[in-house]
């Protein structure tokens, strides 16, 4: 495959042309011309950049905004709800709904997911259900790595039902463990017993932590020194963070350092947590995101997330992760270039995917947007045109 006619972030504006062979980028420049039988597709002069990760969502959930109502607008109001309107969701329509959802990200330029999926006494496995015949129908155009969301208690004997729920769903295919240990009446057990059954199934993990804008409630310490003391080698992310934004700049610097020094990811979440924390202080309310500079300074990989999906926890969205990008300009004070690279770049290696993009020898997950440069891409969210993964072509001009 040849992409002629475009300009990437690198090339200064000027029009250059790209070499794809089986997934891979094999040259890059202004020179190229197309052999013998190669497929060439015109990129109009858009803007070519890798492709973009959501780092962070809930497929299970999209789009049941309509049908289960969050009246108090705040993350116990959208978790009441979800409880109480459990019913609702059948392995059916969640397929439904999780595979439109995909394949929406996709047409946004979408080649991998991390999805979390609900593990609970009262769900059981229906979401995983689901989401692995989602993953099976939707393996020709992304990546789809699911993590098992343990409900709570996950701690002491009441918590073993969830932590074997977890064994259970790793058997059936989910390639993360997850949980919320904050909710936890113990956190720092929670954070233990979570990070010693990532160890027994070795598997990643991947933390809901601190949801919440108190300050004084805090498990990320803990959770870098458990890391680090355990062993664990599997890859951790701490997801949301909130309460790390309300502490003091000393305590943000001293919790980036550990978390860097345990390589720790980060997802932050500016969408769903704008919406749901701070409503209980109108005045200099709390922002609802994590310490992403003193994260960053300290060399912590922040990546930004969309989360929920038009449903109780966030009624709004698009499934494209230039929205949370543009939010990481405008609330967590990125440029556009470092926004963008929190839903690319810094994205793929808090996932664990190869590195992409236009560069020779980079994986062949790639985009085309029909602007002129990456500002302008934040900016307006043009379509996408083009969306390759692995070297084909899953959306836009050239598929088939």
């Amino acid at each position: 495959m040849l992409i002629t006619n475009v300009i990437t972030p690198s090339s200064s504006g000027a029009v250059v042309a790209v070499r794809v062979e089986d997934e891979t980028v094999v040259a890059v420049g202004p020179g190229l011309v197309a052999g013998a039988g190669e497929w060439v597709i015109d990129g109009d002069g858009g803007l070519l950049t890798e492709s973009l990760v959501e780092t962070h969502a809930h497929l299970d959930k999209a789009y049941l905004a309509e049908l289960i109502p969050n009246p108090t607008g705040d993350l116990m109001g959208a978790i009441a709800a979800m409880i109480a309107n459990r019913h609702v969701m059948t392995v059916e329509n969640t397929i439904e709904r999780a595979e439109r959802a995909v394949r929406t990200m996709v047409r946004n330029g979408v080649t991998t997911i991390r999805t979390h999926a609900d593990v609970t006494q009262e769900n059981g496995l229906t979401s995983v259900e689901a989401l692995l015949e989602v993953r099976r129908r939707t393996a020709a155009i992304v990546d789809l790595q699911i993590v098992a969301l343990l409900g709570w208690p996950l701690t002491g004997s009441r918590g073993e039902v969830h932590r074997q729920l977890g064994r259970e769903a790793v058997g059936m295919g989910v390639d993360i463990i997850g949980g919320c240990p904050h909710l936890d009446d113990d956190v720092l057990m929670a954070n233990a017993d979570l990070v010693d059954l990532a160890g027994e199934l070795e598997v990643p993990l991947d933390l809901h932590a601190d949801e919440h804008t108190d300050g004084e409630r805090t498990s990320l310490v803990d959770l870098a020194e458990r890391v680090m003391t355990s062993g664990f080698s599997h890859g951790v992310t701490a997801s949301h963070c909130v309460s790390l934004g309300m502490q003091h700049v000393d305590d943000q610097r001293a919790t980036a350092e550990k978390l860097a020094e345990a390589r720790v990811g980060v997802v932050a979440l500016p969408q769903t947590n704008l919406f749901l924390q701070g409503r209980d202080t109108q005045s200099a309310m709390p922002r609802g995101l994590t310490a992403v500079k003193h994260l960053r300074d300290a060399g912590v990989l922040v990546a930004a997330g969309s989360d929920n999906l038009q449903d109780p926890f966030n009624p709004v969205g698009r499934g494209d992760p230039l929205d949370a990008a543009g939010l990481m300009v405008l609330a967590a004070h990125l440029l556009p270039a470092d926004a963008l690279a929190s839903v690319t770049s810094v994205a793929r290696a808090v996932v664990g995917v190869p590195a992409a993009g236009p560069l020779v020898g980079a994986h062949a997950d790639l985009m085309v947007t029909p602007v002129s440069g990456v500002r302008e891409m934040l900016a307006t969210c043009a379509p996408r045109s083009l969306v390759v993964r692995r070297g084909r072509v899953v959306h836009g001009r050239g598929r088939g």
